[in-house]
Protein backbone atom coordinates (compact mmCIF):
# COMPACT_ATOMS: atom_id res chain seq x y z
CA UNK A 1 0.00 0.00 0.00
CA UNK A 2 1.54 3.42 -0.75
CA UNK A 3 2.75 5.99 1.88
CA UNK A 4 0.07 8.68 2.42
CA UNK A 5 1.47 12.46 1.45
CA UNK A 6 0.02 13.01 5.29
CA UNK A 7 2.54 10.14 6.75
CA UNK A 8 5.48 10.80 4.26
CA UNK A 9 5.68 14.16 4.92
CA UNK A 10 5.34 13.36 9.02
CA UNK A 11 8.51 11.03 8.27
CA UNK A 12 10.41 13.86 6.75
CA UNK A 13 9.53 16.64 9.54
CA UNK A 14 10.20 14.05 12.23
CA UNK A 15 13.55 13.76 10.53
CA UNK A 16 14.40 17.46 10.39
CA UNK A 17 13.28 17.90 13.70
CA UNK A 18 15.57 15.93 15.26
CA UNK A 19 18.74 17.11 12.91
CA UNK A 20 17.11 20.90 13.88
CA UNK A 21 17.35 20.21 18.10
CA UNK A 22 21.14 19.44 17.23
CA UNK A 23 21.88 22.45 15.64
CA UNK A 24 20.54 24.42 18.21
CA UNK A 25 23.67 23.54 19.85
CA UNK A 26 25.39 24.98 16.89
CA UNK A 27 27.95 27.73 17.26
CA UNK A 28 28.41 30.49 14.93
CA UNK A 29 31.75 28.67 13.81
CA UNK A 30 29.83 25.69 12.77
CA UNK A 31 26.84 27.44 10.61
CA UNK A 32 29.23 29.98 9.12
CA UNK A 33 31.62 26.54 7.94
CA UNK A 34 28.46 24.81 6.68
CA UNK A 35 27.29 27.35 4.29
CA UNK A 36 30.53 28.57 3.15
CA UNK A 37 31.01 24.52 2.05
CA UNK A 38 27.95 24.98 0.77
CA UNK A 39 28.32 28.01 -1.39
CA UNK A 40 32.08 26.94 -2.61
CA UNK A 41 31.10 23.13 -3.54
CA UNK A 42 27.73 23.85 -5.53
CA UNK A 43 28.97 26.61 -7.13
CA UNK A 44 32.40 24.81 -8.39
CA UNK A 45 32.18 24.87 -12.50
CA UNK A 46 31.99 21.44 -13.08
CA UNK A 47 28.71 21.18 -10.60
CA UNK A 48 27.27 24.13 -11.80
CA UNK A 49 26.96 22.86 -15.48
CA UNK A 50 25.40 19.78 -14.71
CA UNK A 51 22.71 20.87 -12.58
CA UNK A 52 21.77 23.42 -15.03
CA UNK A 53 21.98 21.16 -17.76
CA UNK A 54 19.57 19.10 -16.16
CA UNK A 55 16.97 21.22 -15.27
CA UNK A 56 16.88 22.76 -19.14
CA UNK A 57 16.38 19.06 -20.28
CA UNK A 58 13.80 17.88 -17.84
CA UNK A 59 11.96 21.24 -17.24
CA UNK A 60 12.47 21.92 -21.54
CA UNK A 61 12.90 25.73 -19.92
CA UNK A 62 15.73 28.28 -20.13
CA UNK A 63 18.94 28.91 -21.17
CA UNK A 64 22.20 26.44 -19.46
CA UNK A 65 24.47 29.49 -20.03
CA UNK A 66 22.17 31.83 -18.28
CA UNK A 67 21.18 29.25 -15.45
CA UNK A 68 24.76 29.03 -14.75
CA UNK A 69 25.38 32.50 -14.49
CA UNK A 70 22.31 33.05 -12.34
CA UNK A 71 23.11 30.01 -10.03
CA UNK A 72 26.58 31.64 -9.38
CA UNK A 73 25.27 35.80 -9.34
CA UNK A 74 22.50 34.10 -6.79
CA UNK A 75 24.01 32.00 -4.84
CA UNK A 76 27.72 33.65 -4.05
CA UNK A 77 25.51 36.96 -3.45
CA UNK A 78 23.53 35.13 -1.40
CA UNK A 79 26.44 33.81 0.84
CA UNK A 80 28.18 37.25 0.55
CA UNK A 81 25.65 38.66 2.58
CA UNK A 82 25.24 36.36 5.47
CA UNK A 83 29.56 36.04 5.63
CA UNK A 84 30.48 37.18 8.38
CA UNK A 85 27.24 37.87 9.91
CA UNK A 86 26.12 36.96 13.60
CA UNK A 87 23.01 34.89 13.55
CA UNK A 88 23.81 32.81 16.61
CA UNK A 89 23.63 33.87 20.64
CA UNK A 90 22.93 37.50 21.35
CA UNK A 91 22.84 40.11 18.30
CA UNK A 92 22.48 43.63 20.01
CA UNK A 93 22.72 45.04 23.38
CA UNK A 94 22.07 48.31 24.26
CA UNK A 95 22.73 50.11 27.62
CA UNK A 96 20.86 53.04 26.82
CA UNK A 97 17.67 51.12 26.51
CA UNK A 98 18.33 47.86 28.47
CA UNK A 99 17.75 45.81 25.73
CA UNK A 100 19.23 42.58 24.66
CA UNK A 101 18.35 40.98 21.22
CA UNK A 102 18.98 37.01 20.73
CA UNK A 103 18.74 35.01 17.64
CA UNK A 104 16.60 31.65 17.45
CA UNK A 105 16.15 29.25 14.86
CA UNK A 106 12.40 28.58 13.59
CA UNK A 107 12.46 24.51 13.29
CA UNK A 108 11.86 22.56 10.57
CA UNK A 109 10.85 25.38 7.32
CA UNK A 110 9.25 24.43 4.13
CA UNK A 111 10.80 25.27 1.29
CA UNK A 112 8.67 25.79 -1.62
CA UNK A 113 10.11 25.84 -5.09
CA UNK A 114 9.38 27.33 -8.84
CA UNK A 115 10.96 24.92 -11.65
CA UNK A 116 12.14 28.53 -13.52
CA UNK A 117 14.85 28.83 -10.60
CA UNK A 118 14.94 25.64 -9.88
CA UNK A 119 18.90 25.64 -10.37
CA UNK A 120 19.28 28.26 -7.94
CA UNK A 121 16.51 28.23 -5.22
CA UNK A 122 17.43 24.92 -3.37
CA UNK A 123 21.04 26.10 -2.59
CA UNK A 124 19.71 29.43 -2.07
CA UNK A 125 17.38 28.86 0.62
CA UNK A 126 19.48 25.89 2.24
CA UNK A 127 22.17 28.32 3.31
CA UNK A 128 19.61 30.74 4.45
CA UNK A 129 18.58 27.57 6.95
CA UNK A 130 21.81 26.64 7.69
CA UNK A 131 23.13 30.06 8.30
CA UNK A 132 20.03 30.70 10.87
CA UNK A 133 20.48 26.61 12.59
CA UNK A 134 17.06 25.85 10.86
CA UNK A 135 16.10 22.74 9.24
CA UNK A 136 14.48 22.70 5.77
CA UNK A 137 12.44 20.29 3.57
CA UNK A 138 12.32 21.48 -0.04
CA UNK A 139 9.62 20.80 -2.37
CA UNK A 140 10.53 21.57 -6.02
CA UNK A 141 8.25 21.78 -9.11
CA UNK A 142 7.48 18.28 -10.87
CA UNK A 143 9.29 19.17 -13.67
CA UNK A 144 12.40 20.01 -11.45
CA UNK A 145 12.04 17.15 -9.37
CA UNK A 146 15.46 14.61 -10.36
CA UNK A 147 17.01 18.42 -11.08
CA UNK A 148 16.25 19.52 -6.88
CA UNK A 149 17.24 15.83 -5.65
CA UNK A 150 20.52 15.72 -7.17
CA UNK A 151 21.48 19.33 -5.87
CA UNK A 152 20.06 18.34 -2.05
CA UNK A 153 22.25 15.49 -2.23
CA UNK A 154 25.34 17.14 -2.90
CA UNK A 155 24.27 19.90 -0.02
CA UNK A 156 23.95 16.72 2.48
CA UNK A 157 27.01 15.22 1.39
CA UNK A 158 28.91 17.87 2.16
CA UNK A 159 27.07 18.55 5.65
CA UNK A 160 27.81 14.83 6.17
CA UNK A 161 31.07 15.24 5.31
CA UNK A 162 31.65 18.08 7.94
CA UNK A 163 30.23 15.83 10.66
CA UNK A 164 27.04 17.27 11.25
CA UNK A 165 23.11 16.13 10.49
CA UNK A 166 22.67 16.01 7.07
CA UNK A 167 18.78 15.61 7.80
CA UNK A 168 19.28 19.48 8.44
CA UNK A 169 18.45 19.63 4.36
CA UNK A 170 15.81 17.46 2.69
CA UNK A 171 14.31 16.85 -0.79
CA UNK A 172 10.96 15.65 -0.95
CA UNK A 173 11.61 12.76 -3.02
CA UNK A 174 10.83 12.65 -7.06
CA UNK A 175 7.92 10.17 -7.06
CA UNK A 176 6.53 12.26 -3.57
CA UNK A 177 6.45 15.33 -5.77
CA UNK A 178 3.11 16.62 -6.16
CA UNK A 179 0.56 19.21 -5.01
CA UNK A 180 -0.93 16.76 -1.94
CA UNK A 181 2.83 16.70 -0.75
CA UNK A 182 3.08 20.40 -1.13
CA UNK A 183 -0.03 21.15 1.37
CA UNK A 184 0.96 18.79 4.00
CA UNK A 185 4.25 20.19 4.24
CA UNK A 186 3.02 23.63 4.76
CA UNK A 187 0.71 22.29 7.23
CA UNK A 188 3.36 20.02 9.02
CA UNK A 189 6.69 22.63 9.27
CA UNK A 190 7.02 25.25 11.59
CA UNK A 191 7.69 27.97 8.45
CA UNK A 192 6.94 28.28 5.07
CA UNK A 193 9.50 30.06 2.66
CA UNK A 194 7.22 30.06 -0.75
CA UNK A 195 8.79 31.02 -4.30
CA UNK A 196 6.01 30.39 -7.32
CA UNK A 197 2.70 30.94 -8.85
CA UNK A 198 0.32 32.71 -7.36
CA UNK A 199 -2.24 29.62 -6.43
CA UNK A 200 0.75 27.88 -4.70
CA UNK A 201 1.61 31.26 -2.39
CA UNK A 202 -2.19 31.31 -1.33
CA UNK A 203 -1.84 27.83 -0.35
CA UNK A 204 0.56 28.68 1.70
CA UNK A 205 -0.76 31.91 3.61
CA UNK A 206 -4.06 29.55 3.82
CA UNK A 207 -1.91 26.65 5.48
CA UNK A 208 -2.25 27.99 8.70
CA UNK A 209 1.57 28.12 9.15
CA UNK A 210 3.84 31.36 9.60
CA UNK A 211 4.74 32.28 5.69
CA UNK A 212 6.39 34.32 3.34
CA UNK A 213 5.43 34.30 -0.34
CA UNK A 214 5.99 36.55 -3.17
CA UNK A 215 2.95 38.22 -5.48
CA UNK A 216 2.50 37.98 -9.02
CA UNK A 217 5.25 39.72 -11.66
CA UNK A 218 4.00 42.06 -14.40
CA UNK A 219 7.40 43.90 -14.24
CA UNK A 220 6.44 47.74 -16.50
CA UNK A 221 8.99 50.05 -17.55
CA UNK A 222 8.57 53.80 -18.72
CA UNK A 223 10.57 54.73 -21.58
CA UNK A 224 10.84 58.76 -21.94
CA UNK A 225 13.34 58.98 -24.79
CA UNK A 226 16.15 61.36 -22.38
CA UNK A 227 18.63 58.82 -22.34
CA UNK A 228 20.63 56.90 -25.15
CA UNK A 229 17.87 54.69 -26.88
CA UNK A 230 20.25 52.23 -27.58
CA UNK A 231 21.45 51.50 -24.07
CA UNK A 232 17.90 51.56 -23.17
CA UNK A 233 17.21 48.73 -25.65
CA UNK A 234 20.19 46.61 -25.17
CA UNK A 235 19.46 46.63 -21.63
CA UNK A 236 15.89 45.52 -22.27
CA UNK A 237 16.23 42.75 -24.97
CA UNK A 238 19.05 41.50 -22.40
CA UNK A 239 17.07 41.63 -19.63
CA UNK A 240 13.78 39.71 -21.57
CA UNK A 241 15.50 37.39 -23.49
CA UNK A 242 17.98 35.75 -20.24
CA UNK A 243 17.32 32.65 -19.44
CA UNK A 244 14.01 32.19 -21.53
CA UNK A 245 12.54 34.99 -19.26
CA UNK A 246 12.14 32.43 -16.36
CA UNK A 247 11.99 35.21 -14.08
CA UNK A 248 9.03 37.34 -13.07
CA UNK A 249 11.17 40.36 -12.89
CA UNK A 250 11.66 40.50 -17.32
CA UNK A 251 9.88 44.02 -18.59
CA UNK A 252 6.04 42.47 -19.52
CA UNK A 253 5.19 45.73 -20.51
CA UNK A 254 7.28 48.38 -21.61
CA UNK A 255 5.16 52.41 -21.90
CA UNK A 256 7.14 54.73 -24.08
CA UNK A 257 6.49 58.17 -24.68
CA UNK A 258 4.99 59.09 -28.39
CA UNK A 259 8.03 61.59 -28.67
CA UNK A 260 10.55 58.78 -28.89
CA UNK A 261 8.22 55.72 -29.97
CA UNK A 262 9.83 55.07 -33.48
CA UNK A 263 13.41 55.78 -31.71
CA UNK A 264 12.98 53.39 -29.88
CA UNK A 265 11.27 50.35 -31.84
CA UNK A 266 14.25 51.36 -34.37
CA UNK A 267 16.47 50.64 -31.79
CA UNK A 268 15.00 47.40 -30.50
CA UNK A 269 14.76 46.42 -34.27
CA UNK A 270 18.58 46.48 -34.23
CA UNK A 271 19.44 44.51 -30.79
CA UNK A 272 16.92 41.44 -31.68
CA UNK A 273 13.28 42.31 -31.63
CA UNK A 274 10.30 42.34 -33.54
CA UNK A 275 7.06 44.30 -33.30
CA UNK A 276 3.59 43.33 -33.83
CA UNK A 277 1.65 45.90 -34.55
CA UNK A 278 -2.04 47.16 -32.60
CA UNK A 279 -4.87 45.24 -34.48
CA UNK A 280 -2.60 43.12 -36.86
CA UNK A 281 -3.16 39.56 -38.07
CA UNK A 282 0.44 39.06 -36.71
CA UNK A 283 -0.72 40.42 -33.32
CA UNK A 284 -3.59 38.12 -33.19
CA UNK A 285 -1.71 35.17 -33.85
CA UNK A 286 0.58 36.15 -31.40
CA UNK A 287 -2.36 36.58 -28.52
CA UNK A 288 -4.29 33.06 -29.81
CA UNK A 289 -0.97 31.22 -29.17
CA UNK A 290 -0.25 32.66 -25.66
CA UNK A 291 -3.88 32.93 -24.14
CA UNK A 292 -6.19 30.29 -26.33
CA UNK A 293 -9.05 30.62 -24.28
CA UNK A 294 -8.80 34.63 -24.12
CA UNK A 295 -10.73 36.68 -22.57
CA UNK A 296 -12.06 34.04 -20.72
CA UNK A 297 -8.90 33.78 -18.42
CA UNK A 298 -5.12 34.80 -18.31
CA UNK A 299 -4.04 31.09 -18.22
CA UNK A 300 -1.13 31.01 -20.50
CA UNK A 301 -0.17 28.37 -22.75
CA UNK A 302 2.24 26.24 -21.19
CA UNK A 303 3.51 25.16 -24.64
CA UNK A 304 4.97 29.08 -24.89
CA UNK A 305 6.34 29.58 -21.26
CA UNK A 306 10.29 30.14 -21.00
CA UNK A 307 10.94 29.45 -24.97
CA UNK A 308 13.15 31.27 -26.61
CA UNK A 309 11.29 33.84 -28.81
CA UNK A 310 11.98 32.48 -32.31
CA UNK A 311 10.12 29.47 -31.20
CA UNK A 312 7.31 30.98 -29.49
CA UNK A 313 6.79 32.66 -33.77
CA UNK A 314 6.83 29.33 -34.62
CA UNK A 315 3.86 28.25 -32.58
CA UNK A 316 2.21 30.96 -33.70
CA UNK A 317 2.98 30.72 -37.00
CA UNK A 318 4.54 33.84 -37.48
CA UNK A 319 7.97 34.49 -39.58
CA UNK A 320 10.38 36.13 -37.56
CA UNK A 321 14.09 36.81 -38.61
CA UNK A 322 16.84 34.46 -37.65
CA UNK A 323 18.40 35.77 -34.25
CA UNK A 324 15.09 37.09 -33.04
CA UNK A 325 15.32 37.70 -29.22
CA UNK A 326 12.11 39.12 -28.10
CA UNK A 327 8.83 39.67 -29.20
CA UNK A 328 6.56 42.50 -28.49
CA UNK A 329 2.81 43.50 -28.85
CA UNK A 330 1.25 46.89 -29.20
CA UNK A 331 -1.54 47.11 -26.01
CA UNK A 332 -2.84 50.70 -26.84
CA UNK A 333 -6.76 50.24 -26.41
CA UNK A 334 -7.05 49.34 -23.18
CA UNK A 335 -6.01 46.75 -19.96
CA UNK A 336 -7.09 43.72 -18.59
CA UNK A 337 -8.43 40.44 -20.02
CA UNK A 338 -9.69 41.76 -23.75
CA UNK A 339 -6.05 43.36 -23.21
CA UNK A 340 -3.75 40.34 -22.62
CA UNK A 341 -0.29 41.67 -23.60
CA UNK A 342 -0.71 43.89 -20.15
CA UNK A 343 -0.60 40.69 -18.45
CA UNK A 344 2.38 38.75 -17.34
CA UNK A 345 3.91 36.37 -20.16
CA UNK A 346 6.42 34.05 -18.74
CA UNK A 347 8.20 34.54 -21.78
CA UNK A 348 10.82 37.14 -24.19
CA UNK A 349 7.42 38.74 -25.45
CA UNK A 350 6.67 42.37 -24.01
CA UNK A 351 3.38 44.15 -24.35
CA UNK A 352 4.38 48.22 -26.03
CA UNK A 353 2.15 50.99 -24.87
CA UNK A 354 2.16 54.19 -25.92
CA UNK A 355 2.30 57.65 -23.49
CA UNK A 356 1.74 61.27 -24.38
CA UNK A 357 3.76 62.45 -21.21
CA UNK A 358 4.60 61.20 -17.90
CA UNK A 359 1.52 62.02 -15.98
CA UNK A 360 -0.50 59.57 -19.10
CA UNK A 361 2.41 57.06 -18.97
CA UNK A 362 2.09 56.94 -14.54
CA UNK A 363 -2.18 56.33 -15.33
CA UNK A 364 -1.16 53.71 -18.29
CA UNK A 365 1.54 52.15 -15.42
CA UNK A 366 -1.52 52.50 -12.19
CA UNK A 367 -3.96 50.72 -15.09
CA UNK A 368 -1.91 47.97 -15.72
CA UNK A 369 -0.78 46.82 -12.25
CA UNK A 370 -4.31 47.34 -11.27
CA UNK A 371 -4.95 44.06 -13.70
CA UNK A 372 -1.56 42.29 -12.86
CA UNK A 373 1.60 43.22 -10.88
CA UNK A 374 0.09 44.87 -8.02
CA UNK A 375 3.77 44.78 -4.90
CA UNK A 376 6.23 43.78 -7.33
CA UNK A 377 8.40 45.91 -9.00
CA UNK A 378 8.08 49.09 -11.54
CA UNK A 379 11.06 50.41 -13.83
CA UNK A 380 12.01 54.03 -15.71
CA UNK A 381 14.53 54.71 -18.01
CA UNK A 382 14.99 58.62 -17.70
CA UNK A 383 17.63 61.52 -16.82
CA UNK A 384 14.75 63.21 -15.20
CA UNK A 385 15.18 63.02 -11.33
CA UNK A 386 11.76 64.69 -10.85
CA UNK A 387 9.79 61.65 -12.50
CA UNK A 388 11.91 58.78 -10.55
CA UNK A 389 10.72 60.79 -7.46
CA UNK A 390 6.82 61.16 -8.65
CA UNK A 391 7.10 57.75 -9.89
CA UNK A 392 8.67 56.37 -6.12
CA UNK A 393 5.95 58.65 -4.28
CA UNK A 394 2.58 57.18 -5.64
CA UNK A 395 3.37 53.72 -7.12
CA UNK A 396 2.36 50.36 -5.42
CA UNK A 397 5.73 48.45 -5.74
CA UNK A 398 8.08 47.75 -3.36
CA UNK A 399 10.96 47.73 -6.01
CA UNK A 400 11.65 50.80 -8.71
CA UNK A 401 14.51 50.65 -10.68
CA UNK A 402 16.06 53.12 -12.47
CA UNK A 403 17.65 52.69 -15.92
CA UNK A 404 18.57 49.28 -15.22
CA UNK A 405 17.53 46.06 -16.89
CA UNK A 406 14.32 44.76 -14.29
CA UNK A 407 15.15 40.91 -14.30
CA UNK A 408 19.22 41.38 -13.32
CA UNK A 409 18.58 44.10 -10.84
CA UNK A 410 14.98 43.44 -8.81
CA UNK A 411 16.57 39.75 -7.14
CA UNK A 412 19.76 41.51 -6.46
CA UNK A 413 22.96 41.42 -8.51
CA UNK A 414 26.61 43.06 -8.29
CA UNK A 415 25.63 46.75 -9.82
CA UNK A 416 22.56 47.08 -7.35
CA UNK A 417 21.94 47.43 -3.68
CA UNK A 418 18.81 45.23 -3.94
CA UNK A 419 19.71 42.17 -1.06
CA UNK A 420 20.42 38.93 -3.41
CA UNK A 421 17.01 36.86 -2.89
CA UNK A 422 14.96 34.23 -4.53
CA UNK A 423 11.92 35.47 -2.93
CA UNK A 424 11.07 38.66 -3.21
CA UNK A 425 8.56 40.23 -1.04
CA UNK A 426 5.48 41.90 -2.63
CA UNK A 427 4.22 43.67 0.47
CA UNK A 428 0.05 43.90 1.06
CA UNK A 429 -0.45 45.46 -2.12
CA UNK A 430 0.80 41.65 -3.72
CA UNK A 431 -0.89 39.45 -1.08
CA UNK A 432 1.96 39.12 0.47
CA UNK A 433 3.61 39.84 4.51
CA UNK A 434 7.04 41.17 3.42
CA UNK A 435 8.20 44.44 1.42
CA UNK A 436 11.57 43.61 0.72
CA UNK A 437 13.09 40.75 -1.11
CA UNK A 438 13.67 37.79 1.81
CA UNK A 439 16.63 37.08 3.18
CA UNK A 440 18.43 34.25 5.95
CA UNK A 441 17.58 37.44 8.23
CA UNK A 442 13.59 36.10 7.85
CA UNK A 443 14.39 32.70 8.77
CA UNK A 444 15.45 34.07 12.39
CA UNK A 445 13.20 34.09 15.50
CA UNK A 446 14.43 36.70 18.38
CA UNK A 447 14.04 36.79 22.08
CA UNK A 448 14.64 40.47 24.18
CA UNK A 449 15.41 40.70 27.29
CA UNK A 450 14.59 43.85 29.34
CA UNK A 451 16.77 45.47 32.12
CA UNK A 452 15.51 48.02 34.05
CA UNK A 453 16.68 51.67 33.40
CA UNK A 454 15.86 55.13 34.59
CA UNK A 455 12.66 56.47 33.97
CA UNK A 456 12.31 58.04 30.64
CA UNK A 457 8.46 59.58 30.85
CA UNK A 458 8.36 63.01 30.24
CA UNK A 459 6.66 65.76 32.32
CA UNK A 460 3.64 66.59 30.64
CA UNK A 461 4.03 70.14 29.80
CA UNK A 462 7.12 68.68 27.51
CA UNK A 463 4.92 66.26 25.83
CA UNK A 464 2.00 68.81 25.46
CA UNK A 465 3.72 72.06 25.18
CA UNK A 466 1.69 74.93 25.48
CA UNK A 467 1.06 75.86 22.21
CA UNK A 468 -0.39 72.74 21.14
CA UNK A 469 -3.04 73.29 24.12
CA UNK A 470 -3.96 76.41 22.99
CA UNK A 471 -4.79 75.33 19.61
CA UNK A 472 -6.90 72.47 20.47
CA UNK A 473 -8.35 73.91 23.83
CA UNK A 474 -9.74 77.11 22.34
Amino acid sequence: MAMSSHDYVAGLVAKGKAAQEIANGFTQEDVDLLTSAVAYTLTKPENARKYCEMLVEESGMGIVEDKIAKLYGKVKGAYIQMKDEQSVGCLERNEATGMEKWAKPMGVVAGIMPVTNGEATPIVKANMALKTRNAIILAPHPKARKTNETIVAQIRAVIKKLGYPEDLVQAVEPEMVNLETSKELMKQCDFILATGGEALVEQAYSSGTPAIGVGVGNTISIVDGSTDMNKVAEMIVRSKAFDNATSCSTENNIIVFESCYDEFVKAMAEHGAVLFKEGSDEKAKLQKAMWPNTPNDHVLNRAIVAQNAEKIAEIAGLDVPAGTKVLMAEELNGFGLDHPFTGEKLSPVSGIQKAKDFDDALDKLLKTLDYMGKGHSCGIHTSNKEYVDRLAAVVPVTKVVVNQPQCLTNSGGWNCGFPVSMTLGCATWGGNSISHNATWKDLLNFTYVSREIPSWQPDDAVLFPQELRDKVDK
